[in-house]
């Protein structure tokens, strides 16, 4: 079935895109310069549109998209890190400026949230960005990627 309505009123979809990624592995960044996020564990990747650490909306639409990303041995002499969500439309990255830590972090969180206007094809990578710095940080194994398709 592609459609389910439940006699409670609930719809599911089962052919609905939806994914939900994690790194698998520890990623060393390079320090000025964008370094791709590797996300080679699946928990799921509903409609099969994940590959190759890329999402591919199946179709147009408004997808919610999700990334947050644990890092090691934050360089406190980086000017800022910046996790990057790039889809073909636009480009989202909020920032961290680690100046102000009093030494340097052995772990730190960056995560984002965005409702992306995807047309059929667009694609939506996670990159991490420091600007600065000694290259010293690492992407850790516990971060993740997902997203699904809204309306």
């Amino acid at each position: 079935d592609q459609i389910t309505l439940h006699t409670d009123g609930y719809v599911t979809m089962p052919l609905q895109p939806a994914f939900n990624l994690i790194s698998g592995s520890t990623l060393t960044i390079s320090a000025n310069s964008n370094t791709g996020v590797t996300f080679d564990t699946e928990r799921f990747d509903v409609n099969g549109d994940f590959a190759s650490h890329t999402f591919t909306a199946p179709v147009t639409g408004k997808y919610q998209l999700n990334a947050q990303l644990r890092f090691q041995s934050v360089d406190t002499a980086a000017d800022y890190y910046q996790l990057r969500l790039a889809t073909s439309n636009r480009t989202y990255g909020p920032l961290i400026d680690p100046g102000p830590f009093g030494s340097d972090p052995e772990y730190w969180n960056i995560s984002f949230s965005v409702v992306a206007d995807m047309d059929a094809n667009d694609t939506a990578i996670v990159s991490l960005r420091q600007q600065g710095g000694t290259q010293q940080t690492d992407i850790d194994d516990a971060s993740h990627f997902s997203g699904c398709l809204l309306a």
